[in-house]
């Protein structure tokens, strides 16, 4: 129910300083306009990592509490790092293996969560379970990237399949593509779960790699693109896939960038009074 990256502290670093600000945020930039808080709130940060966007969330609103949980020591210890700067900063830090570990049940009148890493017949689990440890009137926000995000890949991995005739393969990733959310899907995933009140918000964004190894390289590729592709086809090695689509890059754009198209997209949803 989380990312199994267990971020070693180089990587923790690295995710804050490059990939935060160069992808992660524009999911977090759309959870936070789409965030309601009343008098008082008690928000569960699932998937933490480093914190982000805690400190953000803090200066918008003040009467907020927040509980982070993550797997990864090393992106936790960050994230309390981060948090000790500002002094008596209601934030507290938790290493958590999985939903919902040692959480207190029906108190949180938030939840977020962004970009979780989960092959998508684990999606509804991680839903209920954010809407198990949730209070009546609950926001819940799940930033994720939708269907269609990553298409000039997904792409060259069906080159790929019908050069070399890897028909299995090829098989599996037109069902992953096919189970990809969408605004409907994630809606009906989210009602499943018990939620209510769903909205669905996208925007349409690209990242640019000049190269096929600045896109295999780059920290938002390594640490959150590449993991989220991989978990389209947990049960297939994409080493050579991937290996492919990298010379492939270098090919078919080796007079520009590659554009890599992402929908950006955010729900929100409620649980019932």
């Amino acid at each position: 129910m989380f990312s199994p990256d267990r971020l070693n502290p180089t990587d923790a670093a690295i995710l804050e300083t490059f990939v935060v600000p160069r992808y992660l945020s524009l999911f977090g930039d759309l959870a936070l306009e789409m965030l309601s808080v009343g008098e008082s709130a008690r928000l569960l940060h699932v998937g933490c990592r480093t914190g982000y966007p805690d400190l953000a969330l803090l200066e918008r609103f003040e009467n907020l509490e927040i509980i982070g949980v993550d797997p990864s020591l090393s992106a936790i210890e960050l994230a309390r790092h981060k948090a000790a700067v500002r002094r008596d900063a209601p934030i507290e830090y938790r290493v958590e293996e999985s939903l919902p570990g040692e959480l207190e049940p029906g108190v949180y009148t938030h939840a977020l969560t962004l970009h979780p890493i989960l092959p998508d017949s684990q999606r509804g689990e991680l839903f209920s379970a954010l809407r198990w440890l949730m209070s009546a009137g609950g926001q819940a926000l799940v930033g994720l990237p939708l269907r269609g995000s990553f298409q000039e890949i997904a792409d060259l991995l069906r080159e790929y399949a019908l050069k070399y005739e890897e028909s299995e393969f090829l098989k599996a990733l037109e069902i992953s593509l096919s189970l990809r959310p969408t605004i409907e899907t994630i809606s009906e995933e989210l009602e499943a779960a018990g939620f209510e009140d769903i909205d669905v918000e996208v925007r349409q964004a690209s990242l640019a790699f000049e190269s096929g190894r600045a896109f295999v390289e780059d920290p938002a590729t390594r640490l959150l693109i590449l993991p989220e592709i991989r978990s389209w086809i947990p049960n297939s090695d994409l080493t050579r896939p991937l290996d492919y689509a990298r010379e492939a890059i270098d090919k078919y754009w080796s007079e520009g960038k590659l554009e890599l198209t992402l929908n950006v997209g955010c729900a929100s949803a409620r649980c019932p009074l």
